[in-house]
């Protein structure tokens, strides 16, 4: 049996959005433990060690400041991949796990190349005792898939000491937008695992400021499913109060009274109960494809089926938008100038995974419309990057199907027929209406998704307006 010895070194490979603030607050809250965050892309090693904080690759509320303090003390940021390993005495393994593309399971399946050669690296830099953590949102039965990978090297290293290998889960179940505050505060903790020591190792790691009865350990198996099925709930509750967004519209109810009366009684709560235009970001699509597909694999096609109609209504609601907004501006957006205010999936993130305004912009550039686009964090290479189309600063009145980026959002509304509100930041819920109104053209309509602004004052300036689950307010 394998001795537990106090861990001196961590390295996470994946310095995304999980890796990065999660390796952040490890460092911050474990001063005597060297954190190593690698990743093989250049770039954003690069960009995690600007002295420009604002060019941190994540964007995060609390997180620059913990990146001020611990970065080069006890928080570093490389792509020295095999030295890391090598001098870890715990791996995370916090690599992207996107939806296949091609190949048997694709659209649903989970792509796991990124895991496999994360986990091929282990098992040639590692020395020693490793435990390796799946911190990635991964399929049921992956932990078996890496035992498989680590059992399968040579069992003496360059030392002539024996490699072993402890394999966890510890999936994070933190919200962007809101992570930092998520990993200092957690309503839980998930660990996996069959291993004891190595189960009490990573305990000791989070109960320096996580009290222990927020630390459920599980088999792996409980642990890897907890998080797809975690995320499927919080997405089928949006889905769901999304679709009684459309009937509130048709009946004269108002989505926001009703979803406070849901969310007031105690057997179903007020989390995850606001509507808007669909859910985004890398997890939620994701997850419940991959319970889709391993639900199928497993012949359970009717329970399949079922989680399969989440997503459905989730891309409904996207084209249910993105219809009614052309047949508002008299069916036809050709060349018509449309103001869309946010890009990222939700507040405060930078974050455009899956983002609603990813597919609304495409369907509204299809149809011809001219986009002026503003986000307070998303930049214009990211926006290029998501919808496949160059921007075009130079575009006329005769102009159809392209984009421009604005970072004065009063500029981007400028001789627009219309404004989309998309994410739900802060800086578009006291706008200037009268300024906003004098700058379009006639009609000038809002669409708000967000059901964020001030109704009363929009409609006052002379704005028509259409806000999600109330629908025409004038």
């Amino acid at each position: 049996m394998v001795k537990s010895k106090k861990i001196k070194n961590i390295c996470c490979l994946g310095a995304g959005y999980v890796g990065g603030p999660t390796m952040a607050v490890i460092a911050d809250k474990c001063e005597d433990i060297h954190v190593n965050v690698v990743d093989i892309c250049e770039k954003r090693i690069e960009s995690w060690n600007n002295d420009n904080l604002d060019k941190l690759p994540v964007y995060e509320p609390g997180l620059r400041e913990i990146i001020l303090k611990k970065r080069n003390i006890n928080l570093f940021f490389s792509t020295n991949i095999k030295e890391a390993i090598s001098a870890a005495d715990i791996i995370f393994v916090a690599v992207n796990t996107p939806t296949k593309l091609d190949g048997f399971g694709a659209g649903y399946a989970s792509d796991l190349k990124y895991v496999e050669s994360s986990i091929r690296k282990v098992a040639q830099y590692s020395v020693g005792h490793t435990i390796v953590v799946e911190k990635s949102t991964v399929p049921v039965k992956t932990a078996k898939i890496i035992k498989d990978l680590l059992n399968a090297v040579e069992v003496r290293n360059d030392s002539n000491l024996s490699k072993t290998f402890s394999v966890l889960s510890s999936p994070e179940f933190l919200a962007e937008g809101s992570a930092i505050n998520d990993l200092e505060n957690p309503d839980r903790i998930l660990i996996g695992g069959e291993d004891e020591l190595a189960i009490e190792s990573l305990k000791n790691i989070y109960s320096r400021w996580i009290p222990t009865e927020k630390i459920l350990v599980t088999n792996l198996w409980s642990s890897e499913l907890s998080k797809l099925v975690s995320n499927a709930f919080l997405a089928q509750r949006i889905s769901s109060i999304n679709s009684i967004s459309a009937l509130c519209e048709k009946t004269g109810a108002k989505i926001n009274q009703v979803s406070k009366s849901i969310g007031l009684d105690n057997r179903v709560g007020s989390k995850f109960l606001k509507a808007g235009p669909a859910f985004g970001g890398s997890c939620f699509q994701k997850d419940i494809l991959s319970l889709v597909y391993l639900c199928k694999y497993y012949g359970l096609n009717d329970v399949a089926e079922y989680w399969e109609s989440v997503v459905s209504i989730n891309n409904w609601q996207r084209n249910r938008i993105s219809n009614l907004i052309v047949e508002t501006l008299f069916n036809t957006v050709s060349s018509k100038k449309i103001a869309l205010l946010g890009f990222s999936y939700k507040a405060n993130t930078n974050d455009t995974r899956e983002s609603a305004s990813i597919f609304i912009a495409k369907d509204l550039l299809k149809n011809g419309a001219v986009l002026s686009i503003h986000d307070p964090q998303v930049n214009p290479k990211q926006i290029k990057n998501e919808l496949g189309i160059e921007e075009n600063e130079n575009y006329n009145e005769n102009s159809e199907g392209c984009w421009s980026y604005f970072q004065n959002l009063y500029e981007a509304v400028k001789n627009a027929d219309a404004i989309i509100i998309l994410t739900e930041w802060e800086d578009y819920e006291n706008l200037d209406w009268q300024l906003i109104y004098s700058l379009m053209r006639k009609p000038a309509w809002i669409f708000d998704t967000r059901s964020i602004i001030s109704s009363k004052a929009a409609i006052k300036a002379g704005l028509k307006l259409w806000e999600l689950g109330k629908g025409y307010l004038n």
